[in-house]
């Protein structure tokens, strides 16, 4: 492996984790545009709070779950707790085919996995308590986008079906929209939003 081909992917890769991140201050302020003036301080809190939780949860046991290196076309694996850097080149340029390194490949990752409990977040807007949404947050982050995760890009049964994931299109983005449709079945309509007398605007 070229060493500073490595090192431009490493580079490349950490740009594009900042962009992701940066993505979550657009939700944010999608999201604060779409609530009342009274909520946004909560969505702003939310959304810090999902990038926190995310990185923290999906390194106990997310980034495990959806890379657990065992169980090949399977359902589910698990490598065990906390983050285990492969030793000597193994963690470093010998990771990924010498694609990138351990740790690139975890941030990266991450950022992703706060990224889909994000899009619920919009969805779920003045409809839930901040600790509920946390809660679920973290529940989402660790358990369930690592395990459908791990479908595909950790070579799961769908990776062994051949089915072809772009970009997170379904992943990322498709699971935090039937994260965040669930959320609304079961949670239903903003408070007063529909009256006997019909829909009623809610102004900010």
């Amino acid at each position: 492996m070229n060493e500073a081909l490595f090192t431009a992917n490493n580079v490349w890769m950490l740009v594009a984790t900042a962009l992701v991140f940066i993505m979550h201050l657009g939700f944010a302020t999608l999201e604060a545009g779409f609530v009342q003036r009274k909520n946004t301080v909560n969505i702003l809190f939310k959304n810090t709070m999902i990038i926190s939780i995310g990185l923290l949860t999906y390194c106990l046991m997310g980034f495990n779950l959806m890379y657990p290196g065992i169980n090949e076309g399977g359902f589910f694996g698990f490598s065990g707790f906390g983050l285990s850097l492969p030793e000597g080149d193994a963690g470093g340029i010998a990771y990924a085919d010498g694609g990138y390194t351990y740790w690139t490949d975890f941030i990266f990752q991450a950022m992703f996995a706060a990224t889909a409990a994000t899009i619920v977040s919009g969805a779920v807007a003045e409809r839930i308590k901040l600790g509920s949404f946390l809660i679920f947050a973290t529940l989402f982050v660790a358990i369930s986008y690592p395990i459908t995760g791990m479908w595909k890009w950790g070579g799961g049964w769908l990776n062994a079906a051949g089915f072809y994931d772009f970009a997170g299109s379904t992943l990322v983005h498709a699971v935090g929209g039937w994260g965040a449709l669930a959320a609304i079945i079961l949670l239903g309509a903003r408070r007063g939003k529909y009256t006997s007398s019909g829909i009623k605007p809610i102004p900010g």
